[in-house]
């Protein structure tokens, strides 16, 4: 099982940035990915989830209104993309993946993370 996440990097505040998991090992369509994000000294967030299973989508409250999260089962990738960033969503960003295709529960497996950096 693998899960890539990709597509961070430097950004101004008010720029937008599109992440990207890709997953390998394991069957897509059933499991649910979510994207967390871990800032320097602050504990693991959630951000966003979506269910591959019955497209259920939620997104975490700092967040709401700025991100939108979308699945390419094809591609067995989940794309999360950002806007109007700031300087409090400097973290860095991993993927996660659940086997049960429920967002909000324990999660089986962890990509390795991506950083964003938001500059004013």
């Amino acid at each position: 099982v693998q899960l890539q996440a990709s597509g961070g990097g430097f950004v101004q505040a008010g720029g937008s940035l599109r992440l990207s998991c890709v997953a390998s090992g394991f069957t897509f369509n059933e499991y649910a990915i979510g994207w967390f994000r871990q800032a320097p000294g602050k504990g693991r967030e959630g951000v966003s989830c979506i269910s591959n299973k019955d497209g259920t989508i939620i997104h975490g409250d700092s967040v709401k209104g700025r991100v939108t999260i979308s699945s390419d089962v094809a591609k067995r990738t989940v794309y999360l993309e950002m806007n109007n960033l700031n300087f409090e969503d400097t973290a860095t960003y991993y993927c996660a993946a659940e086997n049960r295709g429920i967002c909000d529960v324990g999660w089986d497996y962890w990509g390795k993370g991506t950083q964003v950096t938001v500059s004013s």
